[in-house]
């Protein structure tokens, strides 16, 4: 890098790394949404609910739906 070019770029490069640093974490979050791991997890945590009664079955169903939803991609649509 040319030392003119470094002088330019040199008050920006803060904002480079926070915008890098951004799209990191939203990339890991995206996995993590997408993880059958957490799918699973989500689903037996589902389950635990129904068993213990804390949660009804339109709850259940409800529940199942977004976490498998997470895992095909599908985007919740509201009314």
């Amino acid at each position: 890098m040319d030392p003119l070019t470094l002088l330019f770029r040199l008050p920006l490069l803060p904002i480079t790394g926070l915008i890098r640093l951004a799209e990191i974490i939203d990339d890991e979050a995206q996995q993590e949404l997408q993880s059958p791991l957490a799918l699973r997890r989500a689903l037996e945590d589902i389950e635990e609910a129904q068993r213990s009664g804390h949660a009804s079955e339109d709850e259940v169903a409800e529940a199942e739906r977004e976490a498998v939803g997470r895992l095909t991609g599908e985007q919740r649509r509201t009314s």
